[in-house]
């Protein structure tokens, strides 16, 4: 049994992998989240009463904070998922990427640093700092074949991508440097239960439910590959527990689908499941609209993740097609917690959320 600290343990990601760590092993774990508008404790609450679980409203960015949470609760691993990750947002307001990103990614990596230094020699060992990153790093594959790979040059197109290639070169820096026992993992876009609104699945299945436009940037022919987001927490986990110090892992679902037929295969699946549509609406693709592209839209990309499987084992369990229908039923069944993520409620009602919460 071991104490795992996650960052950004409220957001999409991070109370992911909290759910399969609190199911599947007998690890504590601390949720160490800033609770910003994308973090919401409603996404934990199957295990906000456990004994295993507890909860730290803190930002990473805070120093003294960090250092008396690693005081007080004396990890194991530490699994950083807090950061800022809208790309949209991050080109309209770049400075708070730039500050959690970054600054927030170097504090954590100094508050791991001066707790490890001062472990004794086994407990130095067996730590571990597992960074989390995005394929987005790696740029745009446009229209070749290839696919990107644990040695792809960095080449990130937005203030987003920018500031996680900067995080994941500290990382690896403290890894050198002062001998931090790191590893890092680059992933492929995550879809599945209770992401945020503002991403592409969730925003295209709750305005397709309301009668309202579904925008597709360009002609909608950027390629994503696609990952269910709990065969990302398994991978996480596994990486966390068995991955070799200062490597890299890429996680990808071998899912490449171009946007617009993912907004197309959301259509289709609401025709079948939610055959009542608005007043007035004929066909749920109807509501498709093509709006001007996104400044610097990366074209295309794709992961190839055959080392994590050679290494550890790692294969995806779920399909493009099965991960989707999975994702457009719960949110067909969980309106309550869209509605209430929707009109921002969920942020005003945090001080009710659970007896695991220190706020």
């Amino acid at each position: 049994m071991k104490t795992v600290i996650v960052t950004g343990g409220a957001g999409f990601i991070g109370s992911a992998v909290i759910r399969h760590l609190i199911r599947h092993t007998n690890h504590t774990v601390i949720n160490l989240d800033k609770l910003t508008y994308a973090g919401n404790l409603e996404s934990l609450r199957e295990v906000d009463h456990d004994p295993r679980y507890n909860f730290e409203q803190e930002d990473i960015c805070n120093p003294l904070g960090l250092q008396r949470i690693f005081r007080e609760h004396r990890p194991d691993i530490v699994m950083h998922l807090a950061a800022e990750s809208h790309v949209d947002r991050s080109i309209d307001g770049p400075t708070a990427f730039i500050q959690t990103n970054i600054i927030g990614t170097y504090s954590l990596l100094e508050a791991a640093r001066h707790y490890w230094r001062d472990l004794p020699r086994d407990e130095q060992a067996s730590f571990r700092f597992h960074h989390i990153s995005t394929d987005e790093v790696y740029g745009d594959l446009g229209d070749s074949a290839g696919l990107f790979t644990e040695s792809t040059p960095y080449a990130p197109s937005s203030p987003y991508s920018a500031s996680k290639a900067s995080a994941d070169h500290l990382v690896r820096a403290w890894h050198r440097t002062y001998g931090l026992p790191a590893l890092v993992t680059n992933c492929s876009n995550n879809y599945g239960p209770y992401q945020f609104p503002e991403k592409l699945i969730p925003l295209m299945i709750l305005n397709a439910l309301e009668g309202k436009p579904l925008p597709v940037y360009g002609k909608g022919d950027q390629v994503r590959d696609w990952l269910y987001v709990e065969d990302h927490a398994r991978a996480l986990s596994l990486v966390a527990e068995e991955g070799a110090v200062g490597e890299t892992y890429n996680i990808g679902g071998h899912n490449e689908v171009q946007n617009i037929d993912v907004v197309r295969g959301i259509c289709d699946l609401l025709e079948d499941l939610a055959p009542e549509k608005p007043e007035g609406l004929g066909e749920y693709q109807d509501l498709i609209t093509f709006v001007q592209d996104r400044p610097g839209h990366d074209r295309r990309y794709a992961i190839d993740a055959s080392k994590i499987e050679a290494d550890l084992g790692w294969v995806p369990e779920e399909s493009f097609e099965t991960g989707l229908r999975k994702t457009v039923r719960w949110y067909l069944e969980n309106r309550a917690w869209c509605e209430r993520v929707q009109r921002g409620s969920y942020r005003r009602e945090r001080l009710g959320a659970g007896p695991a919460q220190t706020l």
